[in-house]
């Protein structure tokens, strides 16, 4: 079972890592890395907006996550939450309109601010749901563990980190190697995805 202060320091250090991604990238901030793709601005912008969402899911205020009929949460649960933590790895996924960002932060410095104050938010929000003892409640997966839910953050801003300019692809846990061997296949495999 996860720690909740373990999962909130793996997903400081993801923002911190995405961030230092961004102050390299100053020079590409706001072109795309190829058609159709997000530029580096707009990439921390998705993880800010999605962070920010997550925030209100955890304190239990409307977000803009759709809302799964709950007959689907635990197949959702079992074929996404789960499996994410399980292979150390977010799927591909496209991304909605509330997530998918014209534009974002002027520059890297901004983008900066905005993260870390959404990261703030975040890290209150939770260490407050694990404090009254209860799960959080997602319109997509239903109840899952408060670590578990930060765990699957972490997860989903190390995915957004690969795709900043001169990132090499490191796989987060053993069995990924086998899986995508570089880069460039980790790109190809995920080429639907916008980000």
């Amino acid at each position: 079972m996860l720690d909740l202060n373990t999962s909130l320091a793996g997903t400081r250090a993801a923002v911190s890592d995405l961030l230092a991604a961004a102050d390299g990238a100053a020079a590409s901030w706001t072109a795309p890395r190829a058609p159709g793709k997000w530029s580096p601005s707009q990439v921390v912008e998705h993880v800010a907006r999605l962070m920010d969402e997550s925030t209100k899911v955890v304190t239990g205020a409307p977000s803009e996550f759709p809302k799964i009929p709950i007959f689907f949460r635990p197949i959702l649960r079992l074929l996404v939450f789960r499996r994410t933590l399980r292979r150390h790895a977010f799927p591909n996924m496209k991304a909605i309109p509330a997530f998918d960002p014209a534009s974002g932060s002027a520059t890297p410095a901004k983008a900066r601010v905005r993260l870390e104050g959404v990261l703030r938010r975040f890290d209150q929000a939770c260490r407050a749901r694990a404090a009254s003892g209860q799960d959080v409640k997602s319109t997509i997966f239903g109840p899952v563990s408060v670590a578990e839910f930060v765990k699957f953050q972490e997860l989903h801003v190390r995915h957004h980190r690969l795709q900043m300019p001169g990132v090499a692809y490191r796989p987060s846990h053993p069995r990924n190697q086998r899986r995508v061997s570089s880069v460039r296949d980790y790109h190809d495999h995920g080429r639907n995805h916008r980000g």
